[in-house]
């Protein structure tokens, strides 16, 4: 068996790790361990724990150690595509932490620490593809989130807390048993409204905006006179053999 390889998954050496580094598009330092086959976090990477953002994704991490609280300049951490069921409570140290990736894991509704909640500059978190059957109400306490991954879990229901979120932009709970009709459940508010709507009479409009209404009204006439009115001739779907009302189209009741 080749050394470094077996039931622990890939070894990373500090080599390896200090060759990963990156500076990423934004000027940040990138530790990029994605694809690497870990089994076990690399504990020698705690000598680069002064990187801005750490990639783990796609590889067999079963368990987050609590060491990550070194990583106290973290503010993008990617961790999807493991095993993990469970994160650990040190992961609400994470101050400046302003993305969370945890898509496509095994993580379960016990398996989110309270902590969480204390990641208040977070606006990216992604928990799609887990085993959530539901979400901690406590989340609403991230009021800085602007998107929200929750997709393709087992959830029933997202409590108001987390639909209320004064800055959440984007909210994915696709493919979740969400009843289509809950009365407790409201729907999730995807409405954009306007804040002022001024009225003006016509002889107060300079020309252009004028010309400019004109043309859009012409165009709205353009498109009721192109609907087609509804037709008098009585419909008979129910018809299953053609009679004297349907002999406009008889041929298509001929079993030919």
């Amino acid at each position: 068996m080749p050394k470094g390889k077996g039931p622990q998954g890939k070894r990373i050496t500090l080599k390896v790790a200090k060759n990963a580094v990156r500076v990423a598009f934004n000027g940040r330092r990138r530790l990029d361990l994605s694809k690497m086959g870990i089994a076990t976090f690399p504990k020698c990477i705690l000598e680069l724990a002064d990187v801005e953002e750490l990639d783990l994704s796609r590889n067999m991490l079963r368990k987050i150690p609590n060491i990550i609280e070194k990583f106290q300049n973290l503010m993008w951490l990617d961790l999807h595509s493991n095993q993990l069921d469970e994160l650990p409570a040190a992961i609400g140290t994470l101050k400046n932490l302003t993305y969370l990736n945890l898509c496509n894991n095994k993580l379960t509704t016990k398996g989110l620490p309270e902590e969480l909640t204390l990641l208040r500059n977070l606006r990216t978190l992604n928990l799609g593809l887990n085993c959530l059957e539901t979400i901690p109400t406590t989340l609403g306490t991230l009021k800085e989130l602007i998107e929200l991954g929750l997709f393709d879990n087992s959830l029933t229901l997202i409590p108001k807390s987390v639909k209320k979120l004064p800055k959440l932009e984007r909210l994915n709970v696709k493919r979740n048993p969400l009843p289509e009709f809950a009365k407790e459940d409201e729907p999730i508010d995807t409405v954009k409204r306007i804040e002022s709507l001024y009225l003006v009479e016509k002889k107060d409009l300079c020309t252009s905006c004028l010309e400019m209404c004109q043309g859009e009204r012409d165009e709205l006439h353009k498109l009721e006179d192109m609907t087609p009115e509804p037709s008098d001739k009585p419909s008979f779907p129910s018809l299953t053999t053609p009679n004297s009302t349907a002999m406009d189209n008889q041929e298509e009741w001929r079993i030919k």
